[in-house]
C-alpha cells in the first residue's frame, strides 16, 4: 500500500509499505477520506527527525503515516473482533487515539488522557493518509450512512473538537455565543452552535473568513482587523456580552477578547492550542461571576455523539473542505496547504 509520510523540513514523501493485517483485537480499514488538519503543518515544517518534539511528543517518528482524521470502510477483522460490534463493510471513523484500555480515563472513552500514556494515530502510530489503515477495533466509530466519508473525516478531527467544547459549555437555544477564530474548527462551531438555536457570533481578522461565516450558520460577523471585537459585541448584545465564548484561534488577543466579551455568569472555553493569554482577574473574571475551561479534542462517545447530531440535524460539515486531493498528489496538497491561502483539505480515496 501507499502511505504518506511526513520527512520534515517541508517534504512529504509517498512510500510504499506492507499492506497490514489485523491482529487478533484489531481491524483493517480501507481508507476512503483522511483530512489534513492544521497541526499536520507542525510535522510538515519541523526539521527532519524532529517532529514529534515540534508537536510537544516523544518518541521516534521516523517512517510514520501521517494523517489523523481517518475515515473508511472495514476491509478486515481478528479473530477476536465481536461480529455484532464490527462485521466487514462497516463505515467507520477513528478516534485517533488509544491508551491502555484499564484506566480510568480509558474507561471512560478519554484515552488521550490515559494515564500510563497513549498511542496518537498519524504522529506516533500510522495514520489515515494511507489506503489502509490498522488500529484496534475499540478505536472505532460508526459513521451513519446519511453522512460522507469526508463529513466523517471532519468530525474525527475540528468538527469533533468543536462538538465538544460546545457540550462543555451547554450552550442552546438561549444563549449567544462568540466564536473567535474562522478556520475550520471555529466554521465548524458556527455550524453547530446554528444548529443547536444560539445566536452565533463569528469573530476573525481575515475578512474572507469573517464574510464566509454568514455561508455557515452567523446571525452577525466582527471583523476584528477592523474593528475592537469586545466593543462590537457589546453592542450587538445590548451592552451586555455574549452568555458563551469560544477561542478557536489560539491567538493570546482572540482569547483575551473572548473572556472580555462574555456576560456576567458567562462561560468561556479554550480550544485553540499553544501560547498564552494575560487577563486582569478581578474585573476579567471574579466580577463577572466567568467560568473558564479547556477543551481538548472529545471522547469516543462525544465523537458518536457528534456524528449522530450531524446525521439528525442536516449540517453540511463537509463544507468545511475547500480543497479535494488524491493520495497521489499528497506533495502538492501539503505545498498547498502550507500557504494557509485556502481552507481545510482533505485527501480522498
Amino acid at each position: 500500500m501507499r502511505g504518506v509520510v511526513f520527512k520534515g523540513d517541508r517534504v512529504v514523501e509517498i512510500q510504499d509499505f506492507d499492506d497490514p493485517a489485523p491482529g487478533r483485537d484489531e481491524v483493517v480499514l480501507e481508507i476512503k477520506a483522511s483530512g489534513m488538519c492544521g497541526s499536520d503543518l507542525h510535522f510538515y515544517r519541523a526539521p527532519a527527525g524532529q517532529a514529534l518534539a515540534a508537536f510537544g511528543l516523544t518518541g521516534d517518528d521516523a517512517g510514520i503515516i501521517g494523517g489523523h482524521e481517518p475515515c473508511g470502510v472495514v476491509a478486515a477483522v481478528g479473530a477476536d473482533v465481536d461480529p455484532r460490534a464490527v462485521r466487514v463493510g462497516d463505515r467507520m471513523m477513528v478516534h485517533h487515539y488509544d491508551g491502555c484500555g484499564f484506566c480510568d480515563q480509558c474507561r471512560t472513552g478519554w484515552p488521550q488522557l490515559c494515564e500510563r500514556g497513549n498511542v496518537i494515530y498519524g504522529a506516533t502510530a500510522h495514520g489515515g493518509h494511507a489506503d489502509f489503515l490498522k488500529v484496534p477495533a475499540r478505536t472505532l466509530v460508526p459513521l451513519p450512512d446519511e453522512l460522507s466519508f469526508a463529513a466523517g473525516a471532519a468530525i474525527s478531527c475540528g468538527t469533533g473538537t468543536a462538538f465538544g467544547a460546545l457540550r462543555r459549555l451547554r450552550v442552546d437555544a438561549g444563549d449567544s455565543i462568540a466564536v473567535f477564530g474562522q478556520g475550520p474548527v471555529g466554521q465548524s462551531a458556527v455550524q453547530l452552535a446554528a444548529a443547536m438555536g444560539a445566536r452565533v457570533i463569528a469573530v476573525d481578522i481575515e475578512r474572507a473568513r469573517v464574510e464566509r461565516a454568514t455561508e455557515f450558520g452567523a446571525a452577525d460577523t466582527v471583523d476584528s482587523s477592523t474593528a475592537d471585537p469586545v466593543e462590537a459585541i457589546r453592542e450587538l448584545t445590548g451592552g451586555k456580552g455574549v452568555t458563551k465564548a469560544l477561542d478557536c484561534s489560539g491567538a493570546p488577543p482572540a482569547r483575551a477578547a473572548a473572556v472580555k466579551s462574555a456576560a456576567k455568569w458567562g462561560t468561556v472555553a479554550f480550544v485553540g492550542e499553544g501560547s498564552n493569554v494575560t487577563l486582569d482577574v478581578s474585573p476579567d473574571l471574579i466580577r463577572k461571576q466567568l467560568t473558564v475551561l479547556g477543551s481538548y479534542t472529545f471522547s469516543l462517545v462525544g465523537q458518536a455523539d457528534c456524528a449522530r447530531f450531524v446525521a439528525a440535524h442536516g449540517v453540511e460539515v463537509d463544507r468545511v473542505f475547500t480543497d479535494r486531493w488524491r493520495l497521489d498528489d499528497a506533495v502538492k496538497a501539503y505545498e498547498a496547504f502550507d500557504r494557509q491561502t485556502g481552507g481545510k483539505a482533505v485527501i480522498e480515496f
